[in-house]
């Protein structure tokens, strides 16, 4: 990759980098042209070894030897910029040395994605980052073979969803579904039980289901606030609970993935 070096926060070249705090970007969850930007030396290397492909990189000085050498067979230019103007085009301190802007990859589709997976997470309404980021990271520790985001979820290749990850974004297979009765459809057809994840009286204990769980799985987990929506809900085969005790009725969401993998992890 070309080096450039840039002295100034207003250069057009760094628009990819513009303005990006979590206030400005949290409910975008498409940034537009295809892009997303990874944060750190760690999440650039890791995309870029999934196929991602960088459009730019914009880094400080000092982190230069580094990312130039694992950038050593990509195309396009690294912007060597001051920290000052790192903060400056960003809105933030950038203390993790670089930014890249990456080439979104085409995804696949559901029925590509689930193919040879045995149990999977579906993502319905999650609108936290950190929470799409700490699902993947759970499903990646804990044997999900695949996670599908709804619609309306976050942004797993936002920057603090891929950092929570820890990367794990580019390590498990994923997909966003097209409208909930066609995505089911595509389940149903590869053979999966759909186990909603929600406090009902007639939902059956984690432990028990988990003692004679179906051959394919996918988990159905809902946003904090609201849950699974009526729709996920009705087209659940079964609904699942975690007991729980000390007055407390349920986890966050990824920690609830997390406990539900673990117990299905056989």
């Amino acid at each position: 990759m070309d080096i450039v070096h840039i002295a100034s926060a207003d250069d057009p070249r760094l628009d990819d980098y513009r303005g990006l705090t979590d206030t400005a970007l949290r409910a975008v969850s498409e940034p537009a042209g295809g892009l997303y930007v990874a944060e750190s030396a760690k999440v650039i290397e890791r995309a870029v070894a999934a196929g991602h492909r960088p459009r730019s990189v914009m880094v400080q000085g000092r982190w230069l030897d580094g990312i130039r050498s694992l950038l050593e067979d990509e195309d396009g230019p690294i912007y060597v910029v001051p920290d000052e103007v790192a903060e400056a085009v960003t809105g933030y301190a950038v203390h993790r040395g670089a930014l890249a802007s990456m080439h979104r990859p085409e995804l696949c589709t559901v029925a590509e994605v689930v193919a040879q997976a045995r149990t999977i997470l579906v993502l319905e309404g999650i609108g936290d980052h950190a929470n799409i980021g700490a699902a993947f990271r759970a499903a990646a520790g804990l044997g999900a073979d695949a996670v599908l985001v709804s619609p309306r979820c976050a942004d797993p290749l936002y920057r603090r969803s891929v950092r929570v990850s820890m990367g794990t974004v580019f390590q498990v297979p994923w997909t966003r579904m097209p409208e909930w009765d066609a995505a089911v459809a595509d389940l149903r057809a590869a053979g999966f039980e759909l186990a909603a994840l929600a406090l009902d009286e007639a939902a059956v204990p984690l432990d028990a289901y988990a003692a004679e769980r179906p051959e394919r799985v996918a988990l159905l987990l809902g946003s904090e606030g609201d849950g699974l929506s009526r729709a996920a809900l009705d087209s659940a085969d079964r609904t699942v609970t975690i007991p729980m005790s000390g007055g407390v009725d349920s986890l966050n969401v990824a920690s609830a993935a997390a406990v539900a993998l673990w117990a299905l992890r056989g």
